[in-house]
């Protein structure tokens, strides 16, 4: 297994993250192609433009308490501030080229869905 691929894959997945929260999406959108492809709980979204769009308005906050690397394959689990609430969630992302091809985030929604 090579680790450098390990190291770059995580440090991609690490630094996107950093820049989200940062809320620096140009430098967030250096780590992720033009063609990314997200799935999520709450709905999927097809290409960069699509995707950053949203992550504008609702701007998450991600706490990383674990990250495992495996070649191209990155692991999180985080705690994420989604409209005033903390949720623990999973995500699954790829790396291609040192850039996210594609990643999936798990978590479970009703604390969203709960009515005030």
């Amino acid at each position: 297994m090579d680790n450098t691929a390990i190291t770059n894959a995580g440090e991609t997945v690490t630094a996107f993250l950093k820049a989200l929260n940062n809320e620096d999406f140009q430098q967030a959108r250096q780590y992720a192609s033009d063609d990314i492809q997200f799935e999520g709980v709450m709905g999927s979204r097809d290409g960069a433009d699509a995707y950053f769009a949203d992550m504008e308005k609702v701007k998450l906050k991600y706490h990383i308490k674990r990250l495992f690397a495996d070649g191209d394959d990155v692991a999180v689990f985080y705690d994420i501030d989604m409209g005033g609430k903390t949720i623990f969630s999973s995500g699954w992302y790829h790396v291609n080229d040192g850039k996210i091809s594609w990643f999936k985030v798990l978590f479970d929604p009703r604390p969203l869905l709960e009515s005030h």
